[in-house]
């Protein structure tokens, strides 16, 4: 599953804004409020480590949701859609958007180990 996702937003050592932007269903201005990096930098610095490093933590969260619900298009619609009650019922989408990816990689973590928000 994580190579599967992984292999469908990257273009070559580095993961693709607009591959990324099309498996999440969003225009590249979301995907650019979701990952907290200027729109321009998105378009014009895709490879840049900041860039990278904030599109990485998107991968990561949908990847190991993937991993516990056996479905990466189940991942995408729980990262876009579902209200995580822990977190004042906002999705994982807001949070990480807010800066709080941290939050929902430990979450999702959790969760793994069978404790839920």
């Amino acid at each position: 599953m994580l190579a599967s996702f992984l292999d469908t937003i990257r273009d070559g050592d580095m993961i693709a804004p607009r591959l990324m932007a099309e498996r999440l269903r969003v225009p590249m201005t979301q995907l650019s409020r979701i990952a907290h990096v200027n729109r321009n930098t998105l378009a014009d610095r895709p490879g840049s480590p900041s860039v990278q490093a904030k599109l990485g933590q998107i991968a990561r969260i949908i990847t190991r949701a993937a991993e516990l619900s056996g479905d990466e298009g189940r991942a995408i619609i729980w990262f876009r859609h579902q209200p995580i009650p822990g977190f004042g019922n906002r999705t994982a989408e807001e949070l990480v958007e807010a800066g709080e990816a941290d939050a929902v990689i430990e979450d999702l973590e959790r969760m793994a180990e069978g404790v839920y928000s």
